[in-house]
């Protein structure tokens, strides 16, 4: 599917996506430090990718980690700094939100340190019973790959 503004694109054609790019943002990201570029491929191949291009140059990107019926988890979205402040962020988080094959799910989360008001635009809230959710975090993940 494709989505045009002001000669840009968001495309979730995986067969578009500059994949290098994509690894060496999230490679340098607070959240996916050093993540390999395999673990990279693997998760755009199996999760619905968004990319955004300006001029078919990769400048954000998002993907959606979902089984399209009840729940969908928003990840590693990002605007390349020389695009950010012209609303791209919130255009790419509405179009997610707005795929035919996301809607009607009960649940969406994500997880940010620092774009809460980005993601408040377009319906997400601080999670209400936190006491209820749980994790395993391994901080070491990518080490050594």
């Amino acid at each position: 599917m494709e989505w045009r503004r002001e000669g840009l694109l968001i495309s979730t054609d995986r067969d578009r996506l500059d994949r290098a790019a994509i690894h060496a943002f999230l490679a340098d990201s607070y959240w996916a430090r050093d993540i390999p570029r395999s673990i990279v491929d693997r998760s755009i191949e199996n999760s619905m990718a968004f990319g955004l291009f300006a001029d078919d140059r990769q400048v954000g990107f998002a993907r959606v980690i979902t089984d399209c019926a009840t729940f969908a988890y928003v990840a590693d979205v990002f605007v390349v700094p020389s695009h950010r402040g012209r609303g791209l962020a919130r255009w790419l988080m509405e179009v997610i939100r707005a795929h035919p094959d996301l809607q009607g799910l009960r649940r969406w989360v994500l997880l940010t340190r620092d774009a809460h008001q980005l993601y408040q635009k377009v319906g997400f809230a601080s999670v209400e019973n936190a006491e209820r959710y749980m994790e395993i975090v391994d901080r070491e993940a990518y080490a050594g790959r």
